[in-house]
């Protein structure tokens, strides 16, 4: 029976474009060691690969997927560092390319985490051809291998994240990997995969993402309940976001555990696709008040967001489970590149910078916020200012119940159909390589 796996792969494009600013330069090195069957190597004999970088003056980063292997420049201490040391907000990148290598001089810029999305990954690159041609060989159907295909990439990330997850006692250093877009309306098919894939990963530090969707919600508790790290992703509503924060704590009071310190979770609370669908709507309206308020409904609905978690992760309830040494359900900001080019490069970074949050960049967003982003806590800095936008545009006519539905619809339509176009590309792939499968 094919499995229910995920995950990505590329190569990094470093360019040196210019210094950032006369910040000191930490020459920490990293090293990692990392004993693997390489996907790399056509032979894919065993190997031991030892890499050992530090940190270059003068460099700006810069990341794509790319065709082949390779690795990156070294880079200097940047803003991403001081998002996290002075506002306690992890910058982790959305992107998981092969050769995961190429992931570490984005550790040494001050990445903290990684988002994948396995389809894209691994319909852009031919690095997967070698273990992909062996699994079929040897009798994986299509889906199968390429479950196989992720997992592996999902192994060595959680390998070069590890030394970050231990050095915050399982606080950060996760790689997320979703579970098949199929079962989103799917809530026992939901829990089972989770499991499966928690257990064919092996790792302490995956994150398992599981949809926000309605089916999804109870899926999200019994996966928690069993001891498994949970990313809640495709989150488009402030309703939807409190029952999340429900089915966490509730999976957490149902654990039996004693010590709830290696149970966490992220909520992944979707941004600049509120203003994609909004802003239309506003267009549509086409009254002054309306076409002055476009590009300002995300950011208003995220901060309303972090008043909700703020809101629930106090008080008695949430005071006996810190005791059994639980903690807080981050907030992750994702979708955080910015679809209107007439918007500035860091509109959905810049303002939602606070404590005990996440921010998952693609390259458009962590290139830029490296190279002119600034550092300072911005997500409650003005909260009537945002209360007042939501109400404005709840008056407008905005349905915010139906922008999320909305939203939520198209993305896991979008997730299903670039899921099955990979299997149907897999599937030729094979075919060309004169294999048989199926």
């Amino acid at each position: 029976m094919a499995s229910i796996f995920k995950i990505p792969s590329s190569s990094i494009v470093h360019s040196s474009t210019g210094s950032r600013s006369n910040r000191s330069s930490d020459q920490h090195r990293f090293l990692v060691d990392l004993r693997t069957k390489t996907a790399f190597d056509v032979k894919r004999s065993s190997s031991k690969l030892s890499l050992r970088t530090a940190y270059s003056p003068g460099v700006s980063l810069v990341v794509r997927c790319s065709q082949s292997d390779g690795n990156g420049s070294t880079l200097k201490r940047t803003t991403l560092h001081d998002l996290y040391e002075k506002q306690g907000q992890s910058p982790w990148y959305d992107n998981l390319c092969r050769p995961v290598t190429d992931l570490i001089p984005l550790i040494e810029s001050g990445v903290r985490g990684v988002t994948s999305n396995p389809a894209k990954a691994i319909s852009t690159s031919n690095a997967y051809n070698d273990q992909f041609r062996e699994l079929v060989q040897t009798g994986k159907d299509i889906e199968s291998a390429y479950w196989e295909l992720v997992v592996k990439d999902i192994q060595d990330a959680c390998k070069l994240f590890e030394s970050i997850y231990d050095q915050t006692d399982g606080g950060d250093g996760y790689v997320s990997v979703e579970v098949s877009p199929r079962l989103a309306d799917d809530t026992e098919g939901t829990i089972e995969a989770a499991k499966l894939l928690h257990k064919k990963v092996d790792r302490k530090n995956v994150y398992i993402k599981i949809p926000a969707t309605a089916p999804c919600v109870p899926s999200i508790k019994e996966v928690i309940a069993n001891g498994i790290s949970v990313n809640v992703t495709l989150i488009f509503s402030l309703a939807r976001y409190e029952a999340v924060i429900d089915a966490y704590l509730d999976g957490l009071e149902a654990s039996g555990l004693s010590d709830l310190s290696r149970v966490t979770s992220v909520a992944s609370f979707f941004v600049s696709r509120v203003d994609t669908l909004v802003d239309k709507m506003l267009e549509k309206i086409g009254t002054p008040e309306a076409l002055d308020i476009r590009g300002k409904a995300a950011i208003a609905q995220a901060a309303l967001a972090y008043q909700v978690y703020q809101k629930k992760f106090s008080g008695p309830r949430w005071d006996a489970l810190v005791k059994k040494g639980a903690k807080k359900q981050r907030l992750l900001w994702a979708s955080t590149s910015v679809k209107n080019p007439a918007y500035p490069d860091t509109l959905y970074v810049a303002p939602l910078i606070g404590p005990d949050t996440v921010s998952t960049m693609p390259d458009q967003a962590l290139q830029a916020f490296i190279d002119h982003g600034s550092v300072a806590r911005t997500i409650d800095s003005n909260v009537s200012e945002a209360e007042g936008v939501y109400s404005a545009l709840e008056k407008l006519g905005i349905d915010w119940k139906f922008v999320g539905q909305q939203l939520e619809a198209e993305g896991v339509e979008s997730f299903m159909k670039s899921f099955d176009s990979l299997l149907d590309s897999l599937q030729e792939k094979a075919n060309s390589l004169k294999l048989v499968s199926l």
